[in-house]
């Protein structure tokens, strides 16, 4: 659809590979023997690759939260199946070489007043390092904040990217 002779583009953009934060889908799901089962087979048989992975359940349902290496990819097998899902951003930060990495993490987050709302590991590694993923109330500061302090924000380029930990 178009108006005044220009292309309507709709309400998606196009974020790119180095956009600096991590995209999470959140599938819901009935609680049901064999439906994480059904999902992952879905993701991997099109050589998607999962970085993340959470469950939280209830005694109805279940909603799965995952991270993958390709989100495009993984977007449009999302579309094409039965799963409904949601997507959010989140910031991926590598752990710093340091006595106490998430403390540092935690505490450059803290001192620019960003909630943690959660966060969990990634299947990453580079130059010896593990990475960890943390949704926080407000996404852009966070990754200013971390990148001030030195740390290392982690992008969907990185995770697309073969690395030494699958090397």
């Amino acid at each position: 659809m178009s108006f005044g002779g220009e292309e309507n583009l709709g309400p998606t953009t196009i974020r790119g590979r180095d956009w600096p934060s991590l995209r999470q889908f959140c599938v819901f799901m009935e609680n049901r023997v064999g439906g994480l089962h059904d999902l992952l087979r879905h993701l991997e048989r099109n050589e998607i690759r999962v970085i993340a992975l959470s469950v939280a359940n209830s005694v109805d349902c279940a909603i799965i939260r995952v991270m993958v290496n390709n989100t495009e990819r993984a977007r449009e097998v999302f579309n094409l199946s039965k799963f409904a899902f949601a997507e959010s951003d989140l910031v991926g930060v590598e752990l710093p070489d340091d006595p106490q990495p998430y403390l540092r993490v935690c505490m450059a987050l803290l001192a620019a007043e960003i909630n943690i709302s959660y966060t969990y590991p990634l299947l990453y590694r580079r130059h010896g390092r593990g990475a960890i993923a943390l949704y926080v109330d407000d996404v852009e500061t966070a990754i200013q904040t971390l990148t001030e302090k030195g740390l290392t924000v982690i992008t969907e380029n990185d995770l697309f990217d073969d690395d030494e930990f699958f090397g």
